[in-house]
């Protein structure tokens, strides 16, 4: 269960990057890649609306963080279009490994210990509610 000093920790820290949103998909993409480049053939060869998407999903999550009637239902309807996309239990982690990383760049010195502890609470109980949909 998240605490609010939790959700408030992401959503602060998320404000923080949607100044820099465009790059910040960049670098998830980027890593990702570089983490697993065979999750590279899921994809359109051109990732421009595919970033757009990745940051506007981030956005209206961190945004319902408090809010889970609201969010769950559509963090589920995400992980069966995920199935769809060939999208396997383990690249969840993946994924997961390139956010907080891409995270860390762009945040720099804003992004502590705390926040990190927190976007993985965050991105483990997102995670895990698309893999059980």
């Amino acid at each position: 269960m998240l605490t609010t000093h939790q959700i408030s920790l992401v959503q602060d820290s998320f404000a923080k990057v949607a100044p820099i949103a465009t790059t910040a998909a960049d670098l998830f993409y980027t890593r990702l890649f570089e983490l697993d480049p065979t999750l590279r053939r899921l994809f359109k060869d051109d990732l421009t609306e595919q970033k757009d998407k990745l940051m506007h999903t981030l956005a209206f999550a961190v945004g319902s963080l408090s809010r889970l009637d609201q969010l769950v239902p559509a963090v589920q309807a995400l992980g069966k279009r995920h199935v769809g996309y060939q999208v396997q239990p383990q690249h969840y982690e993946t994924v997961g490994t390139a956010l907080l990383w891409a995270l860390r760049q762009g945040l720099a010195a804003d992004f502590t210990a705390e926040v990190e502890a927190a976007w993985t609470e965050v991105y483990g109980v997102l995670a895990i509610t698309m893999k059980n949909a």
